[in-house]
């Protein structure tokens, strides 16, 4: 049996305390550069790998952090899966990923990764009920909501966008191109970013002395939308549909176009304005060039990160809700050159 190399065996070729290359393979650690130099050249000459189960083990940390995601076919989340990673691995934690059902609380998906000893959790658009809520803050495991107000007691943290503000600036800029019949299409009637972005776009709208001209449901869904796009612009007589809409996702408004162009022949924006949420990567593209409210998605995971890894360490630092603003960014969907 070929004998595996130890952390001895390396402190001993490097000439360096065993502490030394703990310290070297511990993120975060402080250990002088030419000490890692010398560790980190002997462990390649005797292939040691460092076992990450043992340490945690011994320090009770995994420095693992969960990720709970739904909506992956919705463009936003990959985006910020990919960069919430990125900037978690860049402070030596590691993402462990779990999908749960859309629009389901959380609770026994949660309860499953638990047994997992990760260090935090980071809820994408996935609820949770006030009692895992407790379970969580009693056990010590940080719980973040990120895209979503937190509605399972003050023991839960949450990252989103200023999403009223967001639906303020949709409405103002349909009104300010001259529309008068404005729809809306409504993602989940219960989630906190539809239920915001509603209530600024109507309030907005009423601000004016208007109100929505046609309301449907799209269910955060690319087929709820399709519907829901036929529903609103299906009919012959032009006066008796909307001349323009306020989706409320991005993911959504690329559906409604499709729709809008392809089945029914309306001209985007010529007979139709589009405004979308989130501004997702492809709504630059040129075949949409969708107008869109922009959350920023490197802002929100940076607070994201930074709260987290703050909770992490200090178990003192209390539950915080943290609301980001947003932007307008107008493209050709609603008649603007980009």
């Amino acid at each position: 049996m070929v004998r595996v190399a130890t952390s001895v065996d390396v402190a001993k070729l490097a000439g360096v305390s065993q502490s030394a290359v703990s310290r070297t393979y511990t993120p975060g650690a402080s250990v002088a550069e030419a000490t890692r130099i010398k560790v980190m050249d002997a462990s390649r000459k005797l292939g040691y790998r460092p076992n990450a189960i043992a340490r945690t083990l011994i320090t009770r940390k995994s420095r693992m952090i969960a990720v709970v995601a739904s909506y992956l076919d919705n463009q936003f989340y990959p985006v910020v899966i990919e960069k919430l990673s990125k900037r978690l691995q860049s402070d030596g934690y590691h993402v462990l990923l779990f999908i749960a059902e859309a629009n389901q609380e959380s609770d026994e998906l949660l309860m499953q990764l638990m047994q997992y000893h990760v260090d935090g959790i980071v809820l994408l658009s996935a609820t949770l009920s006030s009692g895992l809520a407790k379970v969580c803050a009693a056990s010590g495991v940080p719980v973040l909501m990120f895209n979503r107000v937190a509605q399972a007691g003050g023991t839960v943290s949450s990252v989103a966008c200023d999403n009223e503000a967001g639906g303020r600036m949709a409405a103002r800029a349909l009104l300010e191109a001259g529309h008068m019949r404005i729809g809306y299409i409504a993602g989940l009637e219960d989630s906190s970013t539809n239920r915001d972005r509603e209530a600024g776009f109507n309030a907005e709208l009423a601000a004016h002395g208007h109100r929505v001209f046609t309301r449907t449901v799209g269910h955060y869904s690319f087929e709820g939308a399709q519907v829901a796009a036929r529903l609103m612009f299906g009919r012959a007589d032009a006066t008796q549909r909307p001349s323009a809409v306020f989706v409320a996702n991005d993911y959504m408004a690329i559906a409604v176009m499709d729709v809008l162009r392809g089945e029914l022949g309306l001209r985007v924006p010529q007979d139709v304005a589009v405004i979308g949420f989130d501004n997702v990567p492809q709504a630059a593209w040129g075949g949409y060039s969708l107008t869109s409210i922009e959350q920023d998605a490197q802002a929100m995971i940076e607070a994201t990160a930074k709260l987290m890894l703050a909770q992490i360490n200090d178990e003192a630092v209390a539950a915080q809700h943290m609301n980001l603003p947003v932007r307008l960014v107008e493209r050709g969907s609603t008649g603007k050159t980009v």
